[in-house]
Parts: C-alpha cells; sequence; structure tokens
C-alpha cells in the first residue's frame, strides 16, 4: 500500500475502509483539554463495545425477571450461557467447536491445564519458556515445578534473543531442544510475544514439541483477534488466552481455553474435576459419582458467572459481524501506516523492535534519541490524550485495532508524537 504522510490521504483511507462503521460500535474514552482520545492501548486493554453494555443489561433483567429459573428459562438460559462464546472462540482460534471453552480467567485456566499436562518424571521435568515471558506465566510455571518437589531454578529453561537482538528464533529453539529435549516435559509459550509484540512461529513450535516428546502449551492472551490461528492443525496440546484485550470484553473478563480433540476423552488422561465439567444433562442430580462432560468442556469447574461472561459474547458477535478476513487486513495496514509514519518522520530517533514480517497491531517502539528520556516521553504522549502503554525499561507499546482505530487516529498519533517529541 503506497503511504502518504498528510491527513487528507488517513481521511481518505477511512472513507474507503469496509470496517469503518464498527468504530461507531465501542465507546471511547472522553476528550481532555479539546483533544479526542487517540486510544492505542486495545494490546492492554480493548474499549468497551456497545453490545457489551446491552448484553450485560439483558442479564441484569433475566436476573430481575427469572431469579433461579434463569438458568433454564431464560431467552439465554445460563447453564448453557458459556456456549455462546463457542462458535466465536472456534472462528478466532482455528478450532473445533469441542477443543474450545469459556471459562475463569487466564492463569488459573493454565493451572488447570498444566494439571492435566505437566506430569513431570525424574528425567523429564523442565518446563521451557521464552525470557521475556509475561510474569504470571513466569510465576505460574514456577510454581508448578516447585509443588512437584523439583528446584525452580534447575527445572525452568528459557528461550533467549541472541546478544544484541530482541527477536526470538525459531532455530535457537530447535537447537535448545535438540540439547534438552529429554528432559523438558513442557513447553509454555506465547502466540505474540506481549514485550516486543512478535508473532511466534506456533506451528513450528508444536512441530518441535510432538518431535522432543514435550507436551506443548501456548498463552495466546496477544493473539486471539489479533492474528490468525489453526490451532485443531497445529495440534498444541493446550492453550489459554484472556479476553479483555483485543477481544474488548472487558476487565477481568471470562477468559477462553482449548484442549485438543485427542485428548477430549476422560480415558486419555486425568484432570481435575468440578460440578461444571459434569455431564450437562445429569448434572443436577448431584450425583456422588461423576459423569464427564464432552470436549474440552471436561476442564470447566464452576459455573460462569453470566455478569462477566455477556460481554465475551457481545464481543464475539461483532467479530462475526465484521470478519476476520478484514480485520486482518485492515490491520496490516494500519500498523503498516504507522510503522511507515515513525520512520518517515523520526528516522533513528525511534525505532520499533516489533518485526516487520512477524507482527500484528502491536508496535513496540524504543527511543533512540539519547537526548530524550523515553519515560517523559510516554509521560508527554498521555497528557496529550494519547493512550499507548509503557513497559520497562523503555518500550512503549502502541496497537492501532481495526475494529475502531482508524487512518486519521494513527495519522493524529504520528502528530501528537511529533510534538512532543518537540517539547523533549
Amino acid at each position: 500500500m503506497h503511504y502518504e504522510d498528510n491527513r487528507a490521504f488517513a481521511c481518505a483511507q477511512d472513507k474507503i475502509d469496509p470496517l469503518r462503521a464498527f468504530r461507531e460500535k465501542f465507546n471511547f474514552p472522553l476528550s481532555r483539554d479539546g483533544r479526542a482520545p487517540v486510544y492505542l492501548c486495545g494490546n492492554s486493554l480493548g474499549l468497551q463495545p456497545q453490545l457489551a453494555v446491552q448484553f450485560v443489561e439483558e442479564e441484569l433483567q433475566n436476573w430481575k425477571d427469572f431469579a433461579v429459573d434463569g438458568h433454564f428459562h431464560s431467552d439465554h438460559p445460563w447453564i448453557s450461557y458459556h456456549r455462546r462464546c463457542v462458535s466465536g472462540f472456534a472462528a478466532l482460534t482455528g478450532a473445533l467447536e469441542s477443543e474450545v471453552v469459556a471459562m475463569n480467567t487466564l492463569t488459573v485456566n493454565l493451572h488447570l491445564l498444566m494439571a492435566s499436562f505437566y506430569r513431570p518424571t525424574n528425567d523429564r521435568y523442565k518446563i521451557l519458556i521464552e525470557s521475556q515471558a509475561f510474569p504470571s506465566d513466569r510465576y505460574a510455571v514456577t510454581s508448578q515445578i516447585r509443588m512437584h518437589g523439583y528446584d525452580a531454578d534447575s527445572g525452568l529453561l528459557e528461550w533467549t534473543p541472541r546478544d544484541g537482538e530482541s527477536r526470538l528464533r525459531t532455530e535457537d529453539l530447535e537447537a535448545m531442544l535438540h540439547e534438552h529435549g529429554e528432559s523438558i516435559a513442557l513447553l509454555l509459550l506465547p502466540g505474540v510475544q506481549y514485550y516486543t509484540g512478535q508473532v511466534i512461529d506456533m506451528a513450528a513450535v508444536c512441530d518441535l514439541g510432538r518431535k522432543h516428546g514435550c507436551a506443548v502449551g501456548l498463552d495466546l492472551a496477544h493473539a486471539i483477534g489479533n492474528i490468525e490461528m489453526a490451532l485443531h492443525d497445529w495440534a498444541p496440546d493446550f492453550a489459554a488466552w484472556c479476553t479483555y484485550k483485543y477481544l474488548n470484553a472487558g476487565p477481568g473478563a471470562i477468559a477462553g481455553a482449548f484442549v485438543h480433540e485427542k485428548h477430549c476423552s476422560p480415558q486419555n488422561l486425568e484432570q481435575l474435576h468440578g460440578w461444571w465439567g459434569h455431564d450437562e444433562a445429569t448434572r443436577f442430580k448431584m450425583a456422588k459419582s461423576f459423569t464427564p462432560a464432552a470436549g474440552a468442556e471436561l476442564w470447566q469447574m464452576s459455573n460462569p458467572p453470566i455478569l462477566s461472561l455477556a460481554p465475551v459474547v457481545g464481543s464475539l458477535q461483532v467479530f462475526a459481524e465484521a470478519g476476520f478476513d478484514r480485520i486482518r487486513e485492515k490491520s496490516r495496514q494500519l500498523t503498516g501506516y504507522m510503522d511507515w509514519l515513525a520512520r518517515t518522520r523520526y528516522g533513528d530517533r525511534i525505532g520499533c523492535i516489533t518485526p516487520e514480517d512477524a507482527r500484528g497491531c502491536q508496535l513496540s517502539l524504543v527511543v533512540k534519541d539519547s537526548a530524550v528520556d523515553a519515560k517523559a516521553l510516554f509521560d508527554r504522549l498521555c497528557k496529550l490524550n494519547v493512550t499507548p502503554d509503557w513497559r520497562e525499561p523503555d518500550v512503549i507499546r502502541v496497537a492501532p485495532v481495526p475494529l475502531y482505530n482508524s487512518f486519521e487516529d494513527v495519522f493524529e498519533f504520528a502528530e501528537r508524537l511529533t510534538t512532543a517529541l518537540a517539547n523533549a
């Protein structure tokens, strides 16, 4: 796509954008000091879809009208409400509907899934993560190692970028597995690296894990709703994701999980059980014996909080209406425009550690100009009513989200970044 550094170009692109109407389906933050918001933080918390408000209000009304009978007799009975997410989750992850489930929150799901898939032995007990893993993932895996009686320091292996680089190279992971594979019980790796924004070659990760006899789990917090995936074909053992980033379901919204169909039988491995993992047809008979639900629903523990699930349902409806192929195409154009503007305007003053050939929405910008304090620059952007986010020690993450961001948003970000730099 040919880009131009002027507002007229950005506005012209917005006029021909096939997704332009979806911007009006979201609620934006307030203007400040006469400046409209430039919200570029969907990689951390997505904006509120208007459907989320509607769907929560519907369930509040159902609670009011039906009380306990809402479990069975409302328009969308609560006993099966979680299934309203199944088709959307399956479409966005490239999974079978029987392989996905809405439940819990991300780190809780990682622990529940590791309870099934991290089965260490004295010979094979290590877990491999990437060196800049999101802290909650690191805390989860080190605690799992300790709780199984192993030393967390010797039991944790880290896939690390090469000196002077930020990119994770698949060939380096392959070399690690060639050297240590017989001692590794589990690979737990991201779909998109949260700090750099690099899209990981998940198909290769899954192939390497199988080749070396390791279980494979994927953290898709920054991948779902952002990039294309094919979980069923790639066949990790499990995956988990939150829904409050690109899925726009609100803070602490119910998360999702994937278990490959080869494991979706209680005869295949052991699970932790709870009553919502019991077969729905006989769940309320309150039997002492456990009858497993089918598919990934077997991993459910408790009845889901409906008021936290309703926004997920609303957001997934927006995705279905927009079509992910169109979303992804606009994402490439928006992020490409932002990258081009940064390179054109700022040259070596502002750099980017997100690989151009392996990225979704996010760009992770770094200040190269030694005369500019990166955190102070971030703070000035915020005062100009730009919402990026800051990650220590020196990264400003920006993510133009195709469902609600525009080309003019991207251009206006560049304008305000120019202003912030001028005041450095």
